[in-house]
């Protein structure tokens, strides 16, 4: 297959004009609001959706389903930034997740709906991938904590707003309108690529596309992570689905890895797990996406059923941690040029283990303010630790591995959500169950006592089953500590510009 690719070429980094990155900067800023605003805003209509398409049982995989696509897809479309270049593949990537989003406001039932689903994830994984590459490639190293201070700010905009907007949405409007609204911010951003971003000129050359690999990987990942969501949901973990299903995953690991090796260009080449660096950034931040879904998934419960907290009370509880993350994110900047980014990273998780473990030894009931400065200097602790290796990664690599090593440490960071949601929810349940005699699940006692008074008992049970997720949320925090200390290297290698 032929195309234009850009030569590996010190030098040919992405540059514009002032004017011209400002609109470019413009353009990822709106881009990444469409796929952060996605699930936040989509949640908080699931009740009219249901009402007006049926299908109850199924509805969440129009979470499940996009989360799916995004993830497996990632590593596709940063091989193909690094050989096609960023442009193209962020302008067909938004254009996939606006004619998802379309046809997500057409849908005429959920089955349909968790299909439209599918495809906008199909593009979501070019979003998020491609828009946290072209932000390294953009500004040169001492500059690129600005534009990823910006993009942490989108995300915690997003995370406050969008489930006011879906639920003004979904009262006032329809349901329908949380997709159209994409529609003309999707426009808004592609226009903004196509008319100011311009990358280098590029030689020309003969490109083979590793397609079975790319095959290989969404089925693998595909199966693997539907083994993970539906398992101890849809059915039991120990059932025969989740043991096939876990078993065709293994076995389509070993696909990958005898398809990628014999690739000439591999969707995921093996140097992602040979470099030290990377290798522990991808464990590293498999284990911060695995300790987010502690306070992002279980903390609104525990401060409805345990604090007698409101849902809007509690979405602010949870929400703090996204005002100190972008700020604490621009600031470490000051720390990782006199320490490293190891050591800078090193200090955060360290700080958020600390964090995590506090949870749990908070009195009983407490006060809403004791889980609210947890969060808050949660989320700064995060920030020292995600950005400095974000940035320290992408700073080891040249433009033509930068964006399959950017996708690397997301898509272990999207993984390590999947199975955090699965592994806390099974202990949340466990927990949940030893304390009531069987009496149900986490999700069945909360939805039970909603909008009423919860049982003394039921609050003490609920409260031991989120600190015992708080608990392996420190755990894995405590993974990602190791992973730094023991595998990567002091001193990042960094290649271009100002190094450590």
């Amino acid at each position: 297959m032929a195309g234009s690719v850009r030569p590996v070429i010190p030098g040919t980094e992405s540059r514009s004009t002032p004017d011209r990155r400002g609109a470019v900067v413009a353009a990822l800023m709106l881009s990444m609001a469409l796929a952060a605003l996605d699930s936040t805003i989509v949640s908080t209509a699931v009740p009219q959706i249901v009402g007006d398409l049926g299908g109850f049982s199924v509805f969440s995989w129009l979470f499940s389903g996009y989360l799916l696509a995004v993830t497996v897809t990632l590593p596709l479309y940063g091989k193909l930034s690094d050989t096609f270049g960023r442009k193209p593949v962020l302008v067909v990537g938004a254009s996939v997740f606006l004619l998802g989003s379309l046809l997500c406001a057409c849908a005429w039932n959920m089955g349909a709906l968790i299909a439209f689903r599918v495809i906008q994830g199909l593009g979501g994984g070019a979003l998020q991938g491609t828009v946290q590459t072209l932000a390294a490639d953009l500004y040169p190293l001492e500059q690129r904590p600005k534009i990823q201070a910006k993009l942490s700010t989108v995300w915690a905009v997003s995370a406050v707003a969008g489930p006011a907007v879906g639920g003004l949405l979904a009262a006032y409007a329809d349901w329908r309108w949380i997709f159209l609204v994409n529609l003309p911010v999707g426009a808004v951003a592609l226009w903004l690529i196509v008319r100011h971003l311009h990358e280098p000129a590029r030689e020309l050359r003969k490109v083979r596309v590793d397609w079975a690999g790319a095959l290989a990987v969404f089925a693998c990942g595909g199966v693997l992570l539907t083994a993970l969501v539906q398992g101890g949901v849809a059915w039991a973990w120990l059932s025969a689905p989740s043991l096939g299903l876990f078993g065709a995953g293994l076995a389509l690991v070993a696909v990958v890895v005898v398809v990628e090796r014999r690739a000439a260009e591999p969707i995921i080449p093996g140097w992602v797990w040979r470099r030290r660096t990377i290798a522990s950034v991808n464990l590293a931040l498999g284990a911060l996406g695995l300790l987010m879904v502690a306070p992002t998934v279980f903390l609104p419960t525990y401060a409805q059923s345990v604090l007698g907290l409101g849902p809007v009370a509690a979405g602010f509880v949870l929400s703090v941690w996204t005002l100190s993350w972008p700020v604490s994110a621009a600031l470490s900047q000051h720390v990782y040029r006199r320490i490293g980014f190891r050591d800078t990273a090193l200090l955060g998780i360290a700080l958020a283990a600390l964090i995590l473990l506090a949870f749990p030894f908070l009195p009983y009931p407490g006060s809403p303010w004791q889980p609210t400065l947890l969060m808050l200097l949660l989320g700064a602790a995060l920030g020292l630790f995600q950005l400095p290796l974000i940035v320290g990664v992408q700073s080891t690599v040249g433009w033509g591995e930068r964006g399959t090593a950017t996708a690397s440490i997301l898509f272990c960071r999207q993984t390590g959500q999947t199975v955090g949601a699965s592994v806390f929810g099974a202990i949340a349940n466990s927990v949940l169950a030893a304390r009531l005699g069987g009496g149900g699940d986490l999700d069945s006692v909360t939805r039970a006592w909603s909008g009423g008074t919860t049982p003394e008992n039921v609050r003490h049970a609920v409260a031991d089953a989120v600190h015992g997720v708080y608990f392996g949320a420190a755990a894995a925090a405590i993974i990602a500590f190791a992973a730094l200390l023991l595998i990567a290297p002091r001193r990042f290698p960094v290649i271009e510009g100002k190094g450590e």
